[in-house]
């Protein structure tokens, strides 16, 4: 038995997607004790698996935040405003939205041009897309480090994970978690700054601490790569 679990508090967690970052927090979340539904955007019953391996809930897409007090949406970012309208309706006050998702004009998503054309950051376009605030975290973060690379608070290998966010009660109840999963986190600023943690820059996919994770955040340059614009 994971001696963790039961001193997590029983979190109501929806979470929208169930690919590689998805399904990882998915495994991590319910082993912390953590009361989660998953969905896809191909049914419930394509999550068969998944819920036997972890006890999670599956559910369509539009009830993932019903109760939740926590929901993360980690589905490709041209998929976004497809999500049903009123999604949060259902969801506990003050709920706190995990944004993970990054803009792959090139690779995925196509271009957009309020990105593009308006220089909104990712979250702030995906923040439009919910009509919800959103807090960006896990979007530069290796789906496996999810699952191997958690550490207990002081461990000297233990990573940092960036946080943007302008609710700041919904950014310190996102911090807690990803304190609870076993990573550090630092502060990284409103949505409006989000784009220091965006695809092509110092923090992206970086493995570090705190102090290695500020200094690459500080670095960050706001123009973005020629590969990361469509």
């Amino acid at each position: 038995m994971d001696p963790r679990k039961g001193e997590a508090s029983d979190m109501r967690i929806g979470i929208i997607g169930a690919g590689n970052i998805g399904g990882n927090l998915t495994r991590r979340l319910t082993a912390l004790g953590h009361d989660v539904s998953v969905a896809n955007s191909r049914g419930p019953h394509t999550l068969t698996d998944l819920a036997e391996e972890t006890g999670a809930t599956p559910v369509h897409a539009g009830d993932a935040a019903r109760g939740a007090e926590v929901v993360v949406v980690t589905i490709p970012l041209k998929a976004v405003p497809d999500l049903p309208s009123g999604l949060f309706d259902e969801a506990t006050e003050g709920v706190a939205v995990i944004d993970t998702n990054n803009y792959y004009p090139r690779q995925r998503d196509g271009r957009i041009a309020a990105i593009e054309d308006e220089g909104l950051t990712e979250s702030r376009w995906i923040e439009r897309q919910l009509g919800h605030p959103v807090v960006k975290a896990f979007n530069g973060t290796y789906a496996q480090d999810i699952l191997d690379r958690h550490r207990p608070a002081g461990a000297p290998d233990r990573l940092a994970v960036p946080v943007a966010g302008d609710d700041e009660a919904a950014k310190r109840k996102v911090r807690a978690l990803i304190e609870e999963l076993g990573f550090d986190t630092v502060d990284a600023g409103g949505i409006d700054d989000s784009w220091r943690q965006q695809p092509d820059t110092p923090v992206y996919g970086l493995r570090a601490g705190t102090e290695e994770v500020t200094k690459a955040l500080a670095e960050a340059s706001p123009t973005r790569a020629p590969d990361f614009r469509g």
